[in-house]
């Protein structure tokens, strides 16, 4: 279900809620009357009073009696007032107003709820915020709608804020309706009610059952309910959460499946509303106001409810329930099956309805005090032992808090000078006595005691011997002697210590405690926190009595896409690890969205995550993407890409094959939609095996594709969907033009249909149907490629906004708890709004608010808050800049380009819905104010991308699209490479660098042997005499040359040996070569009467095997090499500053007659070893040789091996350039059967090794013939186009390897 889907869904099911909470009202429709004003005086309390006439009873809204209202004897936050409706009443608005005639009103406040006096919730907005808001005079009401009405007896309002000029006054009214209802309580072990249905009620659609509940036990079943085989489903409550167990049968020894856990903290006794309901095949559990929604088997299709049972888990027929420690000690109210009240039922004494044990139909509450520890001057002070004789100390209390560490409970030794410190470090429970700065005794016991449940704790010091347990029922404790009694005069301090103690009687060097206690006993003595609260006895600070104000937040947990939630007292956080997201609540993706966005971060080809809907509920997913020069390819495997013979079964008339994909369904369909274009090799290889018979005739075969499970085809690659041809059929080639497909003219020599489907609708293909294959003599194999697609219709989205009054308007932005907005922009103004979205009071807005600042401001009910980055550089510089802006609960963040994350925390008790209602308006506001002037592309918000384009097509003063991308990504591309721009991005021309690859960024390099050689010819002179008018002595003008520049890298440990020479029709040469002395030497011979010239260089040991890059300049005289990062050496010749009428430049071994006596014994040595990335004045040769032999003016004798041998590191498998494309052969006929299997898809490395082999095998046959061929000494190679392998003798055609199986070495030979 997708995030809309569930957004939509939970707004459904608590507006359900909010209508059937109020099945127990039986008052007026509309509830609005007003509770307070008839009240007598005896209906209040207070804390205290200013006098007789500031008495709580006065506090009426609008009343003047008395002093006008309430005010306490003194003005801070331990006051409160509280109001007795007399029954549970639906509370549904508060009205407050400041005493009459006076300075005393407040100015904030909290409201708080019971249904007995005592163990008070606090009411909260948004389940955050816990104040309201006040007045501002002492005569105005401010009234307070509350959103989500309120079901209690007593009401209780303690003061925040008030008038500083004044003091606490107020006057109040509550507004509601009468609520009644129909309660039960289940009091012991085993009590339970049962429900058995009527047949008249079975097998209906849907079925429902809802309850409130309240309990003080953190364990115990709700409900169980039993269908025909033993099939059930339970609701049970254990450590305080609610989980829906399956119960598969009687006959099942198998633990019940846990189907959905939901709530937390359930055991605090208060009401929570619980429905179940049941739709055909699936469930919704909602606990109090949130919704899951699990599947349940088949088995449950037809399930009937035969017994509802509530409190205990009773088995179908038997008259004994299961008592154990699930029993529900607490109270249930309005147990409603599918509308029927089985509480009232059971009040009627209905047959159907059976009580069992102890159950009464009231609620008896347990008067349990807690009291919360909410911050750092949080204590409570108690007296110590108050028996002189006991020599000792007891002390036991129950705690739960969320934190790690904190101080629990502190005394001192009196007699003997010591301190005891009983304290949480790492979820554990430790004492330690300490003394004179020493510990003299150190204990620990328990594990994970941060876990929000409640835990005892018993210390004893007494009798020589201190003992301390926590869950003492769980056997959890620690012992150990003591010689150190304790006087009883000793007093004892529970979470923290006296902000100033100048007795220095407490001491806390540890954390204060921030949590919950209740249940304290003082030598096994009850202490009674209502006299506490009352200053009757011990003391405290910061205390909220009687309540415990403890929160989960993380149930529900904000964070999203499977981050882990933990949580201390006041926050919580998410762990976002393997997640692939980040961000305070794990919204944001890590990753990009498509391969295009990788290619233009700078990446190349290899495996990559990409998130096709970034923060969206949809799956990061692993693909490989090829970056090619010319399209970036994102290719998804599937579970069989290799040839695939069909091997006919008895019996069976059509071979069925489903092919399975690398990635999830939605992760599949998303993919596809955001790509241009995609495509999928489908192949069939034949001999008298048909394929699609005759377009008026059945198919004999089809296949599956699109979403899902596809839709059936009849065409096959190459077609026209419902065209039910074959590509050679669309062409007009078929082997017999009688049919559309080469396979249907049922010849017995081996032909193939393939080619590419290349409609997305139709794509991926799911399936293969192939159905003439159990004739005798037919022969057939299959191949369905890899799922290939390129281009990224979000990334290039964009509009250009040319007046700043200009914008586009879209439907509001939607993003209440968390919103992501992410564009790209470029512009030469210096300020301007990016986006904008109003709400009643809440806004979103971002915008470029100088050159160098973008400015990211929102408001969500607590105040305008702003996020804000500044460039070091100016943004207005027409170039792309990235903008990401995240809100979510907890904090916001922007980031812009590279620069570090600018971020600002979120109030931790605030609003955090954000609200809106206007249009969200892009490039401008709605005040047509401080509009953007410029570009924007590939926004996107929540990882949706709005269309800029489509909207700016009609919109004035908006231009769809943008153009000029290389003023930004033009510095990807490397080494000469030349950005050349796209409608939809650039791509890399690499015709002028000795460089290939997505950026010009791979070493062209190859292995030479000593009989390799390579020969790039510059012009023939016939073609000059050809092609020019001029005189013989100037036939080679242009060709001569007044400077070079020569460089490439090199990799041997052969000396002397010749790296390049370069001759001339004139008898002059350059040279580059590697003295005995393992120097680098360049010779000139640039005048054919003199002796040449030698510059050595004084860099040492070049043929020691490692990389070695050289760089040879020559401006006229002057001559520079530089070698590696040695300092450049300067030479001057002293000969012809012309180098006249080059010829041919060599590499490796050179075939020259002409060649000069002192180069003739190094030329027949050749050279071994590497050469990479060999550059002359613009000229690759190598690169030419290697990779476009068949254009160029080359010449390769010997053996030539490309590889990665010039790289520095050793090259990743995943990241070869691949531009390997899948061609169309349709209508080919050959006389063989395909290769099956040739590459395992699972051992393409060790494939590629095995091919490599046979390459070189089968190639050392073609030297032969080639020999015998030519008849020159040197001639032009042609690359071979594929390895070609037998496992039968007329079985040739070659299985295609998948691009990303493909080795990083790519190793190819030339040979004559």
């Amino acid at each position: 279900m997708d995030v809309w889907t569930n957004r939509v869904f939970g707004i459904i099911i608590a507006q359900v809620l909010l209508l059937s909470s109020s099945c127990g009202t039986r008052g007026e429709d509309v509830c609005d009357r007003a509770l307070v004003s008839n009240l007598p005086p005896s209906s209040f309390r207070s804390s205290s009073q200013l006098s007789i006439s500031h008495a709580p009873g006065f506090a009426k809204l609008n009343r003047r009696d008395g002093a006008g209202g309430w005010s306490p004897l003194t003005s801070d936050r331990y006051q409160w007032l509280e109001v007795d409706l007399g029954e549970r009443t639906r509370i549904t608005a508060v009205a407050t107003q400041g005493r009459y005639g006076s300075s005393d009103w407040l100015t904030s406040y909290l409201l708080m709820f019971s249904d007995s006096g005592h163990n008070w919730k606090q009411y909260r907005q948004e389940d955050s915020l816990g104040s309201f808001p006040g007045n501002s005079n002492a005569d105005s009401v401010v009234q307070y709608k509350l959103q989500q009405a309120a079901v209690a007896r007593f009401l209780r309002l303690i003061p925040l804020d008030w008038n500083h000029n004044g003091r606490i006054g107020l006057r109040l009214e509550t507004y509601g309706c009468p609520y009644t209802s129909d309660v039960v309580s289940f009091n012991s072990d085993g009590s339970a009610l049962v429900y058995r249905t009527s047949p008249s009620l079975k097998t209906v659609s849907r079925e429902v059952v809802s309850l409130k509940f309240k309990t003080l036990r953190n364990s115990g079943t709700l409900l169980h309910a039993e269908g025909q085989r033993g099939l059930g489903l339970s609701v049970e409550l254990e450590r305080g959460k609610l989980l829906l167990l399956l119960k598969k049968g009687e006959t099942s020894s198998s633990e019940p499946q846990i189907l959905a856990s939901l709530g937390s903290l359930l055991d605090d006794q208060h009401w929570h509303h619980v429905v179940l309901e049941r739709r055909s095949s699936h469930l919704n559990l909602t606990v109090d106001k949130h919704t899951e929604r699990v599947q349940i088997p088949a088995a449950f299709d037809h399930w009937d409810i035969e017994q509802l049972s509530a409190g205990a888990v009773q088995s179908l027929g038997s008259q004994k329930t299961v008592f154990s420690k699930r029993s529900f000690h607490g109270c249930l109210e309005n147990l409603l099956y599918n509308d029927l009240n089985l509480l009232e039922q059971a009040k009627q004494n209905d047959s159907r309805v059976t009580l069992m044990g102890n159950v009464t139909f009231s609620c008896a509450e347990l008067i349990s005090v807690a009291v919360t520890f909410s911050g750092p001057q949080s204590f409570l002070q108690l007296p110590g032992a108050t028996a002189p004789s006991s020599g000792g100390v007891s002390v036991g209390f129950q705690f739960r808090t969320w934190n790690k560490a904190g101080l629990l409970l502190t005394f001192e030794l009196l007699q003997q000078g010591g301190v005891v410190w009983l304290y949480l470090s790492e979820a554990r429970l430790r004492l330690q006595i300490h003394k004179t700065g020493r510990a003299l005794l150190e204990l620990s016991t328990g594990s994970a005691l941060n876990d929000g449940q409640w835990h005892s704790v018993e210390l004893d010091l007494s009798g020589g011997r201190l003992t301390i347990a926590v869950d003492k029922e769980e056997g959890g404790g620690a012992h150990a002697g003591s010689s150190f009694p304790v006087a009883s005069e000793s007093r004892l301090f529970f979470g923290g210590c006296p902000a100033e103690d100048d007795s220095q009687e407490c001491r806390n060097p540890f954390h204060v405690f921030q949590g919950c206690m209740r249940l304290f006993t003082v030598d096994s003595q009850n202490v009674d926190l209502i006299k506490v609260q009352q200053k009757k006895l011990g003391n405290y600070s910061n205390l909220h009595i009687d309540m415990c104000g403890i929160i989960d937040r993380c149930s529900p947990s904000r964070c999203e896409h499977g981050g882990r939630c933990s949580q201390s007292w006041t926050v919580f956080h998410c762990n976002c690890t393997d997640s692939g997201y980040s961000g305070a609540t794990c919204h944001s993706s890590v990753y990009e969205q498509s391969c295009e966005a990788y290619k233009h971060n700078g990446n190349t080809s290899g495996l990559f995550y990409i998130d096709v809907d970034g923060s969206g509920p949809i799956k990061p997913q692993l693909v490989y993407c090829n970056m090619t020069e010319e399209d970036t390819w994102m290719v998804i495997q599937h579970n069989n890409t290799n040839m695939t013979r069909v091997r006919p079964s008895p019996g069976v008339n059509q071979h069925l094959v489903h092919f399975d994909y690398s990635t999830e369904e939605e992760q599949l369909t998303a993919a596809i939609s955001q790509s241009e274009d995609c495509e999928q090799e489908l192949s069939y290889h034949c001999r008298k095996s048909r394929l699609l018979n005759t377009p008026e005739g059945s198919p004999f075969s089809w296949w599956f594709g699109g979403s899902d499970s596809g839709l059936l085809q009849t065409h096959w690659g190459g077609a026209q969907p419902g065209s039910r041809q074959c590509a050679c059929g669309l062409q007009g080639d078929c082997v017999d033009p009688q049919h559309y497909c080469n396979c249907d003219a049922d010849h017995m020599e081996w032909t193939e249909d393939s080619g590419l489907v290349i409609h997305k609708e139709n794509l991926p293909i799911r399936s293969l149907v192939l159905g003439d294959v159990q004739r005798p003599g037919s022969e057939a194999a299959y191949r369905v490629g890899p799922l290939r697609c390129h281009g990224d219709k979000s990334l290039w989205n964009a509009a250009f906004f040319d007046k700043e009054t200009s914008y586009l308007h879209f439907p509001t932005f939607h993003g209440e708890l968390s919103a992501d907005i992410s564009f790209l922009f470029k512009t030469t103004a210096s300020s301007g709004v990016f986006l904008e979205n109003l709400g009643i009071k809440d806004f979103i807005r971002i915008e470029l608010s100088s050159s160098t600042q973008v400015l990211f401001s929102f408001d969500v009910g607590n105040g305008p808050l702003d996020v804000h980055v500044e460039a070091t550089t100016p943004l207005n510089d027409n170039r792309w800049h990235r903008v990401r802006a995240e809100r979510n609960v907890k904090e916001a963040s922007l980031r812009l380009d590279d620069l570090p994350a600018a971020t600002q925390k979120a109030p931790a008790d605030g609003h955090f819905h954000l609200q809106l209602n206007s249009q969200l308006f892009i490039g401008g506001t709605a005040s047509r104010q401080k509009g953007f002037r410029g570009c924007i592309r590939s926004l996107q918000l929540n990882g949706v991308t709005l269309d800029l384009e489509e909207r700016a097509k009609i919109t004035p003063g908006v231009r769809p699209g943008c153009p000029g991308h290389c003023s930004s990504y033009g510095s990807l591309c490397q080494n000469q490479g030349r950005c050349v721009e796209r409608a939809n991005g650039f791509h890399c021309d690499c015709g002028q660098s000795a460089h290939t690859g997505v950026f010009c960024q791979t070493e062209v390099s190859a292995s030479f042997k000593s009989a390799t050689s390579v020969s790039y010819t510059f012009k023939e002179p016939y073609e000059l005499m050809r092609n020019s008018s001029a005189l013989p002595s100037s036939i080679y003008s242009d060709l001569t040359l007044r400077g070079e520049n020569v460089s490439l890298s090199f990799r041997t440990n052969q000396s002397p040996a010749l790296l390049l020479y370069i001759s001339s029709y004139y008898r002059e040469y350059m040279a580059l070569l590697i003295n005995k002395h393992d120097k680098l030497e360049v010779r000139y011979k640039l005048d054919g009467s003199r002796e040449p010239e030698v510059l050595r260089s004084k860099v040492r040991s070049l043929a020691n095997g490692q990389l070695h890059t050289v760089t040879v300049r020559r401006l006229s005289d002057s001559v520079s090499v530089q070698i590696d990062q040695n300092a450049r050496e300067d030479f001057n010749l002293t000969s012809d500053e012309e180098f006249n009428a080059i010829k041919s430049l060599v590499l490796g071994r050179v075939h020259d007659e002409e060649l000069d006596p002192d180069l003739v014994r190094l030329a027949s040595l050749g050279f071994t070893g590497c050469l990479s990335v060999v550059r002359f004045n613009g000229i690759s040769p190598l690169k030419a040789a290697l990779l476009h032999p068949d254009t160029s003016p080359v010449a390769i004798t010997g053996p030539l091996v490309q590889s990665s041998c010039g790289s520095s590191a050793s090259a990743n498998a995943h990241a070869a350039e691949n531009n390997h494309h899948l061609s169309d052969q349709s209508g080919s006929v050959g006389s063989g059967q395909p290769l099956v299997n040739a590459v395992r898809t699972d051992s393409a490395l060790i494939g590629g090794v095995i091919a490599v082999v046979i390459f070189v095998v089968v190639a050392g046959l073609v030297i032969t013939a080639r020999f015998i061929y030519r008849q020159k000494d040197t001639y032009r190679n042609r690359e071979a186009k594929g390895v070609k392998r037998e496992d039968s003798p007329d079985f040739p055609f070659n299985n295609q390897t998948d691009s990303q199986h493909m080795s990083g070495q790519h190793q190819k030979e030339y040979f004559i």
